[in-house]
Order: C-alpha cells, then sequence, then structure tokens
C-alpha cells in the first residue's frame, strides 16, 4: 500500500494508543514534533505482525476498529485486554458478528468482553447482519474492513442504532480513502450498502476536521460567563455529527452565527431550558446538562440510555452530581427532566461544591464550563474537579486552553 499523510490530529491518549497499536502490529508511522500529523505506511489491509499483545485502554473506537481488522489477518494470534471501564463496555455484538464470520475467541473472564484471545484465518463472508442498538462503532468497524471482503456490501442491522451520522461518517471517509469515483454508498434506518473496487493504493494527504466535541465545552462557555466565543475550523455542518449542538445551543437562547473560518456563540439574555433529543449526537449532552442550573426553565435531554455503556454510565452519573448541585432531577432509562434552582446552587456554592469525574473526560470538561461562572460575585471558586487529567483521553491541554481564554478575555 501507498502511504497517507493526516494532518490536524487530535493529541490524547486514545490517538495514542491506536499509534502505539499499529506500530505493534508492524505499520511504520512518523509524526511531527508536535504529534499533530503522522506519515502512515499502508499493508493493503495485512498487518506484517501476526501474533502479540495489544492494550486498547478505554478508546472504545480503538477496541471495536482495531479488533475488526485484526480479525481479518491470516494465521493470526492476538492477546487483548482495556482498562477496567473497558472491559465492561459493550463488545458482544461486534465479537459474535466476528464468530460467525470465522474468527475465534478465548475469554480470560466473562464472555464476550475483554480480555480475550483472538485467532483467525482470515475474516470469511458468511453473514452480514449485527445488533448495533448500543453502539453504532460496531457498524462502522464492520463496514471499513468490507471492502477487502467483497466489491458489494450491504450490512444489516435490524432494530436500527445510535449516533447514525457517525455512521454516515464512516462511509463519507471510505469514499476519500478510495480511488476517485470508484465508491458509492446508501445508507438506510437499518442497512448500510456500498460499491467499491477498493482502497486507495497510491500517496495521498488527508486533513482531519477539528473535534466537533471538544468544541461544544467552548461554544457552551458564554452561557456560563457571558460575552462570546469564536472558535475556527467548527461549522454546523461538518462530516461530524455533533457539529448540531450549535442548533440546541441557539434554541436554548445563545446567538450563533457562522464566521468565515468559523462559528461564534454569543450570550444575549437569560437562557432558558426545552426538550432535546440528543440520539444522534449524544457525545454532547453532558456539555449542556452539565450548564442546565444556569438555565430560566426546565431541561429534557432524551435519547440517552445507550450513554450508560459508555466510560460511565453517564446519564445516572450526570444525575447523581446535578443532584448534589441541589438540582431537581428526574431520571428514566433514556432521559433526564432538569429542574434548575439556581438559588439553591449558590448557597451551596458558598460552602464549595465538588464533581465526581468517574474517570469520564466528558463529566471533567463539561462540569469545568460550569465551574466558570463567577456563582458568588466576587471572583472566588467555588467548584472543584476531582481527577481532572481524565481529559487527557481526548484532550490533555483542555485546562490550559481554558486558562488561555481566561486570561485573554474581554467584556
Amino acid at each position: 500500500g501507498g502511504k497517507v499523510a493526516l494532518s490536524g490530529i487530535l493529541r490524547s491518549d486514545d490517538v495514542d494508543l491506536m499509534v502505539c497499536a499499529l506500530e505493534s502490529l508492524g505499520l511504520g508511522i512518523e509524526a511531527n514534533e508536535d504529534k499533530t500529523a503522522v506519515v502512515v505506511r499502508g499493508c493493503a489491509g495485512a498487518f506484517p505482525v501476526k501474533q502479540g499483545e495489544i492494550y486498547v485502554g478505554n478508546a472504545g473506537t480503538v477496541a471495536r476498529f482495531l479488533t475488526t481488522l485484526m480479525a481479518m489477518q491470516r494465521g493470526s494470534v492476538y492477546e487483548m485486554d482495556g482498562s477496567e471501564a473497558m472491559r465492561g463496555r459493550p463488545m458482544g455484538e461486534l465479537i459474535d458478528f466476528l464468530i460467525k464470520n470465522g474468527a475465534r475467541f478465548t475469554f480470560a473472564k466473562e464472555n464476550g468482553c475483554f480480555p480475550f484471545t483472538m485467532e483467525s484465518s482470515g475474516l470469511e463472508d458468511n453473514v452480514r447482519e449485527l445488533n448495533a442498538t448500543k453502539s453504532s462503532q460496531v457498524i462502522s468497524a464492520a463496514l471499513m474492513v468490507a471492502p477487502l471482503l467483497s466489491n458489494q456490501y450491504k450490512l444489516e442491522f435490524k432494530g436500527g442504532t445510535v449516533s447514525v451520522p457517525f455512521v454516515d461518517m464512516t462511509l463519507a471517509m471510505m469514499r476519500s480513502f478510495s480511488p476517485e469515483g470508484t465508491f458509492d454508498y446508501e445508507l438506510r434506518s437499518e442497512s448500510a450498502s456500498f460499491g467499491s473496487q477498493g482502497y486507495r493504493e497510491d500517496d495521498f494527504s488527508y486533513e482531519i476536521e477539528p473535534d466537533a466535541t471538544a468544541a461544544s465545552y467552548f461554544m457552551t462557555l458564554p452561557l456560563a460567563v457571558g460575552g462570546r466565543c469564536r472558535l475556527e475550523g467548527v461549522f454546523e455542518k461538518m462530516l461530524q455529527g455533533d457539529s448540531v449542538y450549535a442548533g440546541v445551543l441557539r434554541e436554548v437562547g445563545l446567538e450563533v452565527r457562522a464566521t468565515q473560518v468559523g462559528i461564534e456563540c454569543t450570550f444575549a439574555d437569560a437562557c432558558r431550558g426545552g426538550d432535546f433529543d440528543f440520539n444522534d449526537f449524544s457525545d454532547t449532552f453532558l456539555s449542556l446538562a452539565a450548564v442546565s442550573p444556569l438555565l430560566s426553565g426546565p431541561l429534557t435531554i432524551r435519547g440517552i440510555a445507550h450513554t450508560r455503556k459508555q466510560e460511565t454510565d453517564r446519564v445516572a452519573g450526570m444525575a447523581n452530581e446535578l443532584r448534589k448541585l441541589g438540582q431537581g432531577v428526574e431520571e428514566s432509562e433514556d432521559r433526564l427532566t432538569i429542574k434548575p434552582n439556581l438559588n439553591k446552587l449558590k448557597e451551596l456554592g458558598r460552602n464549595g461544591l465538588e464533581i465526581e469525574t468517574y474517570e469520564d473526560h466528558r463529566f471533567a470538561m463539561s462540569f469545568s464550563i460550569l465551574g466558570s461562572c463567577d456563582l458568588l460575585e466576587d471572583g472566588r471558586s467555588w467548584l472543584r474537579i476531582k481527577n481532572p487529567l481524565c481529559c487527557a483521553k481526548t484532550y490533555p491541554s483542555f485546562f490550559e486552553d481554558l486558562e488561555l481564554l481566561r486570561k485573554s478575555s474581554t467584556k
């Protein structure tokens, strides 16, 4: 295979885990000094190293995408494990799909979960159906290796899936990594199909979009501190489904407008609540829920049942933390209804409050935006974030960037 130069890479633990795993599988990867760009030497889908131990940490994309590609390797035996949290995240549906297509698994502890040993003689094309009701990543994982199996492929996922825009993003990127004019696809509610002549074999470059989920924290910031925040490279229409979060902020009362280079969010007046379905862009629900004490009316967030099986049970965790802040919270399997109580928050905040992050990067970053609010109107800190460095999973420099904004802000 040829070489692909990737730019705009997000420096994070998840990316480091993927790079480390690929290097241990024999791929040549060259990174620039700040690790925001890499050149990867392609291997046409065949890893040079057929045996080894791979650690995926708590990175769902690494766990699902890499496991599927490793199952393609003929005569391979791999031992795989993840963090304690990853051992509890849904892998069974993907593993069942791989078993039906010829891979063999031996589980060290619980069936369908890390750690396990996977043996393969190369993935077969026996079954083109899987259960994706808990995670759309299993669809993306199966689709990305499918051009190595067939030029015409249809994957069915009866019962639908969550975070559908991420499947569309996967297919769009597969088209970008294919020779021009050779890849077309159709995405429906319970299936995805494509025609392909295989992936590119030449050398090429690909620029990665800025992280729309990470941008959601700074887009929300004016709701907590007033003023406006401009973000470059982030737009309401991107490959990433989380970019539609801008529309939610507009509905709760922020002024959101496009600029020539990105997006600008401005606080205009008291922001209200509302009823929002976050199923397609659920990573951002914490960004809004965390600042809900500052809203003027009730907020309902629904379509989030699948987030109970992510880095932590995000629905229960958010409910717990908001209750600690004196907020009224009604919790059901797939939704939260929050009744803001700013006076209670101020009362509790005088003695200081502490947020548990559950080893979940999104809790640390979301509640840091709430903590930026001058709640006591005297500049004093009032909210403490436990284990803030868990944000290194996807955004190690988050707090440095937030501090730079504070120092450079003007009212």
